[in-house]
């Protein structure tokens, strides 16, 4: 690409040729932003002096979920000159990001990184493929502008209550953090708990009141809801005196000024918020750079240049280029040691490379070697020399919240296991869970019930779904059970158990919330408020706590289709409670699959009434696997493979129109929170199946011709020998031929049962022989069971 700029740039003069050539190169940091190519490329200047602590400011945006944290840190890049806009040129050769394979179903779509506004690319700091695919920021990162010669270091945060490990374990390398608030909602439950992470440190939030400019917006009554959350968090009287800017990250503007309805804003920039970060967040000054070295690892890069990479704010001392360093873990005890072979900081989305830096800023060290067991965060990293006769010691680390929700992780052993991935063995799924442990805090790891499988323990399915996600597009084949909360033992009261509750808060339209509520109540859920004509007129927020097993299910997509779209449901871990009892979810049974091929639209058209289907025509199928769920509690043995047979016969009627809906295609999340205790979920990089666990069963439905396998309702499969059977009439259904046993209209076969008196099914025509065996077509009259069957399962005679 800067070669071909270079072509169209050299007909110019020379300072068109400059700008045109720097102008690609951002067009490449754009494309790539923490590409280690566009990195070296970018990290032309070095610095070789230490910027003094005065002018240091470190800061981290909080905020719930899609209250504008990114978009907020989009604009204060820009404005401060960091990032650069596209040019014309550009914006046409600009090409827009596109996922395939991101579904089940293998679609592509466009990323949210493909929109270009005002020439600039939106949302830069989510660099994750997965943070641009769902528009939400998954991991913490850090980016610093220039300010009037000041540096302000920026820690852009998650929202999502699953990923607040990210916020938990940034707060010991910042001075401050700016509170982003939306203007309508007012604080939610994820606010509360960074607020809360953020006070407990002693630090002196801002807040920011962003989407001011919206119609709906209440600032008064979000300012008071907002002091009544500091009130009730304890914060002291200097946290509690906090300033307030009113923001439009989307419009670039902030002010210390109310804006009036309909009317323009007192600033059109982010001048005010940047002379409010400068004048209320505290410098770094109580860090002496006098002392020995030392840091607190909170982040772990890879570069494929110079291997891993160290990041966090340095607590003491200064660091040079060739320094010998130590790693200590929470211990005390010393992990690995190297000397510092590069060191770099941060200007906007580029590294700069640095010959030194003090204590205050926030630098990247390369060269330290650990081992195995010793690579994370949480390391300290020291200089051997200057601690005296007691040496270094590890520096504090930040307590994080337990996890909450567990799953049991193992290698696929399905029929087909190892067509789609390369990764399949348990061994390889082991080394990967367990170097993801390193860098994700909140993820905890423990062996499982068997030698090859795992559990981990996260903040919740949304947690745990994205590390799955990641490890299917790395080209992993793996099982997953069903998620199951996280139980601890009650000390009080011996044999009994303590379950994690959360917080859950609701907006929902007025029409909705009856039915959320009852939904929520029977999942053993307790109302702690309703209040009617929040956020605005014709909507509720509902207040209630729940157990974590209880919200497992319904967030998936049930919520969704209760309120049609229009609400949203939050939650935030409150504590542990004693165990609230069994939670009746009320999930349907499954249709499961008894034959193995590819299923066909002849054989899915009549299995339509049987229930919602979860696969396409021409799908891969075995026995077992659960192909959708019944329209009743009983599960249901379907095959959905068979073909239409072909016949030298011309008929004079058309053939009938195959019409067959759209099945329900279940993301990874959706499956997760979906499947019941005997199910799991098979994950490739190409699909996604729900399976029972015991393949058995299925397997002896479809193989064993001397057992039926009957639909539930109490009946066990039982052993039959076929005899002779003679048409009786036609008052039995369609199921009876001359020759033996047929499929039915519905594609059904129809199950065998041994009686006692024959008099019951006595027919003009001569009586059955003996053994009395009874043919039972009809389910409502006779009180059998309807089975579904391939073909080999019973045999006509």
């Amino acid at each position: 690409m800067l070669l071909s700029s270079f072509r169209v740039a050299v007909q110019g003069t020379k300072s068109q040729r400059f700008n045109l050539v720097i102008s690609s190169k951002c067009r490449c940091d754009h494309l790539r932003q923490f590409s280690s190519t566009c990195r070296r490329l970018q990290a032309e200047q070095v610095d070789s002096g230490l910027t003094p602590t005065e002018r240091i400011r470190n800061i981290a945006i909080i905020a719930h979920v899609d209250h504008g944290k990114t978009t907020l840190v989009d604009q204060l890049l820009r404005q401060s000159g960091t990032v650069k806009p596209l040019s014309a040129l550009e914006q046409l050769q600009y090409t827009p990001t596109s996922n395939t394979g991101s579904s089940a179903a293998g679609s592509t779509s466009m990323t949210s990184d493909s929109q270009i506004e005002d020439g600039f690319v939106t949302r830069v700091m989510d660099s994750n493929d997965l943070e641009r695919e769902r528009g939400i920021t998954i991991l913490s990162k850090c980016t610093s502008v220039d300010y009037n010669g000041n540096l302000i270091n920026i820690v852009d945060t998650p929202g999502h209550a699953d990923f607040g490990g990210e916020v938990e374990r940034i707060m010991s390398m910042v001075d401050g953090v700016a509170l982003v608030v939306d203007a309508t909602e007012g604080p939610m439950t994820q606010t509360r708990f960074v607020l809360s992470k953020a006070l407990s440190r002693g630090l002196r939030p801002l807040v920011v009141m962003n989407k001011a400019d919206r119609p709906t917006s209440r600032p008064q009554q979000v300012e008071s809801d907002l002091f009544d959350l500091f009130a009730t968090l304890g914060a002291t009287d200097e946290q509690a005196e906090y300033p307030l800017v009113y923001a439009s990250a989307k419009q670039g503007w902030a002010t210390d000024v109310l804006p009036q309805p309909n009317s323009e804003p007192a600033s059109t920039s982010m001048t005010p918020l940047f002379n409010l970060i400068m004048s209320h967040v505290p410098a770094p000054v109580h860090l002496s750079r006098d002392g020995p070295f030392s840091m607190l690892t909170v982040q772990i890069e890879a570069d494929p240049y110079v291997g891993i990479l160290y990041l966090g704010r340095i607590q003491s001392g200064v660091l040079n280029i060739g320094d010998t360093l130590w790693a200590l873990n929470a211990a005390g005890e010393k992990v690995g040691e190297g000397k510092v072979k590069k060191l770099y900081g941060r200007r906007g989305l580029e590294r700069l490379e640095k010959d030194s830096a003090g204590a205050g800023e926030i630098v990247s060290i390369a060269g330290i070697k650990c081992s195995s067991s010793g690579i994370g965060v949480n390391l300290t990293l020291v200089h051997p020399d200057g601690w005296g006769k007691e040496g270094p010691a590890p520096l504090p680390t930040t307590p994080i919240d337990p996890p909450t929700i567990s799953i049991h992780v193992h290698a696929n052993d399905s029929p087909l296991a190892g067509k789609e991935g390369t990764k399949l063995t348990s061994q390889l799924i082991r080394e990967r869970i367990y170097k993801e442990a390193e860098t994700n805090v909140a993820l905890t790891v423990l062996p499982g019930p068997t030698s090859e499988s795992l559990e981990l323990r996260g903040r919740g399915v949304l947690h745990l779904g994205v590390l799955l996600e990641t490890m299917r597009r790395e080209g992993f084949e793996l099982s997953v059970g069903p998620p199951k909360a996280v139980m601890k033992p009650d000390p009080d009261h011996k044999g009994s158990w303590l379950e994690p509750i959360e917080e859950c808060t609701v907006f929902v339209r007025e029409d909705y919330a009856g039915t959320v509520v009852q939904k929520l109540t029977m999942r053993k859920g307790e109302m702690k408020s309703y209040d009617s004509g929040e956020p605005e007129e014709g909507w509720v927020r509902i207040v209630m706590d729940i157990p974590a097993r209880g919200l497992i299910g319904y967030m998936a997509g049930e919520f969704g289709n209760d309120v049609h779209g229009q609400g949203t449901i939050n939650h935030i871990f409150k504590g542990y409670e004693p165990f609230k009892g069994v939670i009746d979810t009320g999930r349907n049974g499954a249709l499961i699959s008894m034959a193995s091929g590819e299923s066909s639209g002849y054989a899915m058209a009549p299995l339509q009434a049987r229930g919602t289907l979860f696969i396409h025509p021409q799908t891969q199928v075995y026995p077992g696997m659960v192909i959708g769920e019944a329209s009743k509690a009983s599960e249901l043995y379907l095959n959905p493979c068979v073909k239409k047979q072909l016949t030298n016969i011309r008929a004079a009627a058309a053939d009938e129109k195959i019409v067959l809906a759209s099945p329900r295609v279940m993301t990874l999340e959706e499956s997760l929170a979906y499947m019941g205790d005997d199910e799991l979920v098979e994950i490739t990089p190409s699909s996604i199946r729900l399976r029972k666990r015991d393949l058995e069963a299925a397997r002896k439905v479809s193989s064993t011709p001397t057992s039926i396998g009957f639909s539930g309702q109490g009946v066990t499969p039982i052993p039959i020998q076929l005899a002779e059977i003679k048409l009786l009439d036609n008052a039995f259904g369609d199921g009876l031929t001359s020759s033996g046993i047929g499929p039915n209209a519905n594609n059904e076969y129809l199950a065998l049962r041994p009686i006692v008196n024959s008099a019951n099914f006595s027919s003009a025509a001569s009586p059955l022989p003996v053994p009395i065996l009874a043919l039972i077509v009809s389910s409502a009259a006779i009180g059998g069971v309807l089975l579904q069957a391939s073909s080999p399962l019973i045999q006509p005679y």
